[in-house]
């Protein structure tokens, strides 16, 4: 009986693939991609304190210190577990469209794996989408499906890119796929629909809190915020402000001057003698670093930069308590001056009508979690969510997410959220981000029903690189302790004379910089000679962006080289990459180690976070080659160790 049933189920199947076979090779990647992603993934050995952590019952602690807040965990569902309604009319038109748009050349044939994120019915969907896989295409036929096919109105629906320049390539190209659809996409419409974190919260922030100026842009003169993660050192108006505060402490709290003093190794600030004040100086602006920073800095600044990452894991700093922290004295009493600093700080911002991106964050999760007096117009624009580059969120922006979906959930909204990522391209865990809470995610947002998960899908092919360079890349993640197991394949075949890495040790750039500008000559000539060439025949990496000044300093300009740090190059190819890096490890920060504790968010410390990250980011540079890779470093360590050890 049992065989026949057998039987029966294999003909039902072949029956399906030969009638139905888009259908049966939707619900096929479906099944693969959740098969995969409960595999058992390789671990590197954890420290006897990280595996009592992981042990754990998984709870995110309060940012404060309230007991009666502490470690409660996420349970209230947020999304529904009904399926999307997609008739199979509706997806038969959006493929014959799709045919009809790719005979015209406006887009690029979709496969399999791209057409069941496309065509996804699930409200929470979770991709994994690996290096070159075609996501912004494949991201924009979602869109167009929803509006286009399914009639979701285009503002009740907003895409989520990483920056200012990501978001208007999508919005170009939305714009194009939509002409050819014969739907419109007017500017304005595009600005609301495609955007930034900082942007949406910044269109809430005008609605719901005063539309306050943004420290973040003063003396600049953009107009919609844009992501801070690729903001360099602070400008002069934004380093004005700051200094004002120190100033005004210093001279304001006899508290504050000790801890500068005993924070700068300054003998005590006099104290008052025969009923007179005490006599207050100028205050110190000696160059001060935390153990585990790069470069010294005056102490408003370091206090800025702290609080920056303390806010964007979570932590608020208007309820931290010092001693809750497990740290040393001197972490504790940079934390107990940092605090005194931030007050004053926020009264001047206060006083000049401006606020901070982190604090505006803070505030409108503050008022969606009371829910009362916010319209719903300036909420449903967020009832469908698409976010690209997810791995690269913070603790604060998922808060943000959980309270505005809650919100839109409570009034009876039908709320969905897509998150595109990929755990193996997170680089910006030093200003607060983390893949975990991408792999975490089901957590963080879980769904009613039985099972609380969301879909998962997985885009593997790899239309960017040749076969041994996403081998070689894979090689540098083998130390990495948490991502999540997966393989790319390359869509593209290798021709004579590519390659993946080569390592050139030994290199030193004062000594042989003439050798390498030969080099990048060399690769310019052959590549560009190629009957097809990216358009960016060379790209110039680096991690710091001195290098590649250098290196431009004596490139001649006519040679078609782009060069950019490895953080500005993700989502950016070349036909040959070429990196010049010695893959420094990171040094050791016991007070950001304390903070990562603290928050609650994380199972691993922040030095192991980093350590990972030094992989990653190797990963996100040998990936940006199309064809060959060439990486010119001093001493062989980190990653290129682990090139070599392949060798």
């Amino acid at each position: 009986m049992l065989s026949a049933v057998r039987r029966y189920k294999a003909l039902l199947s072949g029956a399906l693939a030969r009638y139905f076979p888009h259908t049966t090779e939707y619900l096929r990647a479906e099944r693969e991609a959740a098969a995969q992603l409960r595999k058992p993934q390789p671990r590197t050995k954890k420290a006897a304190g990280d595996k009592a952590r992981a042990s754990k019952p998984r709870t995110r602690k309060a940012s404060g210190d309230d007991p009666a807040d502490a470690g409660k965990p996420i349970d209230d569902g947020i999304y529904s577990s009904a399926r999307l309604k997609v008739s199979e009319a509706q997806e038969k038109a959006m493929r014959e469209r799709v045919a009809q748009a790719v005979a015209a050349g406006v887009v690029s044939a979709p496969s399999d794996e791209q057409w069941a994120m496309i065509l996804g019915r699930a409200p929470l969907t979770r991709i994994f989408a690996g290096a070159g896989s075609g996501k912004s295409t494949t991201l924009v036929l979602r869109v167009v499906f929803m509006h286009c096919h399914l009639s979701i109105p285009l503002d009740r629906l907003t895409v989520i890119s990483f920056t200012n320049a990501s978001c208007a390539e999508l919005r170009e190209q939305l714009a194009r796929v939509l002409g050819f659809w014969q739907y419109s996409f007017e500017a304005p419409q595009a600005r609301q629909c495609v955007r930034t974190f900082h942007s949406a919260m910044g269109t809430l922030a005008r609605d719901l809190l005063g539309n306050p100026r943004w420290f973040e842009q003063l003396d600049d003169v953009a107009g919609e915020p844009d992501n801070p993660l690729l903001a360099g050192r602070l400008r002069p108006a934004q380093q004005r402000l700051l200094k004002q505060a120190y100033d005004t402490c210093y001279a304001a709290e006899p508290g504050f001057r000790q801890r500068v003093h005993a924070l700068l190794d300054l003998p005590p600030p006099p104290s008052a003698e025969d009923g007179q004040p005490a006599p207050i100086g100028q205050a110190p602006l000696d160059g001060f670093k935390l153990a585990g920073e790069f470069t010294p800095l005056p102490l408003f600044e370091a206090f800025h930069v702290q609080a920056g990452f303390m806010e964007s894991i979570g932590i608020r700093l208007d309820r931290l308590k010092p001693r809750t922290l497990d740290c040393a004295p001197r972490e504790r009493t940079f934390i107990e001056a940092l605090l005194l600093f931030w007050k004053q700080f926020e009264r001047e911002l206060k006083a000049q009508g401006l606020m901070t991106f982190n604090l505006a964050f803070q505030r409108l999760g503050d008022a969606l979690a009371k829910g009362d007096g916010i319209p719903g117009a300036a909420l449903t624009p967020y009832a469908h969510l698409l976010i690209d580059e997810f791995q690269d969120i913070s603790p604060q922006i998922v808060l943000w997410l959980q309270a505005l979906h809650r919100e839109l959930a409570r009034r009876g909204e039908k709320v969905s959220l897509m998150a595109i990522g990929d755990d193996w391209q997170s680089i910006y865990g030093w200003r607060g981000s983390s893949p975990e809470l991408f792999m975490d995610f089901d957590r963080h947002f879980p769904s009613t029903g039985k099972s609380r998960r969301s879909a998962v899908l997985m885009l593997e092919t790899n239309y960017r690189s040749i076969e041994p360079i996403l081998r070689d890349g894979e090689k540098v993640l083998e130390g990495v302790a948490f991502k999540q197991a997966k393989t790319s394949r390359a869509f593209k075949t290798a021709q004579p004379g590519d390659h993946g890495v080569k390592l050139v040790s030994g290199f030193d750039l004062k000594a042989r910089l003439p050798e390498l500008l030969k080099e990048i000559q060399a690769q310019c000539a052959e590549v560009t000679g190629r009957p097809t060439v990216d358009r960016n025949p060379v790209l110039l990496l680096a991690r710091r962006n001195e290098v590649l000044k250098q290196i431009q300093s004596r490139l001649d300009p006519k040679l078609p080289v782009k060069a950019y740090s490895i953080h500005r190059a993700k989502g950016l190819q070349g036909e040959v990459a070429i990196i010049v890096d010695d893959c420094l490890p990171p040094e050791k920060h016991p007070l950001r180690n304390a903070l990562y504790a603290h928050s609650g968010f994380f199972r691993n410390s922040y030095d192991q976070a980093m350590a990972d990250e030094n992989l990653r980011l190797a990963y996100v540079a040998i990936t940006r080659g199309v064809s060959r890779v060439i990486w010119y470093t001093g001493k062989v360590q980190g990653a290129t160790q682990v090139l070599a050890r392949h060798d």
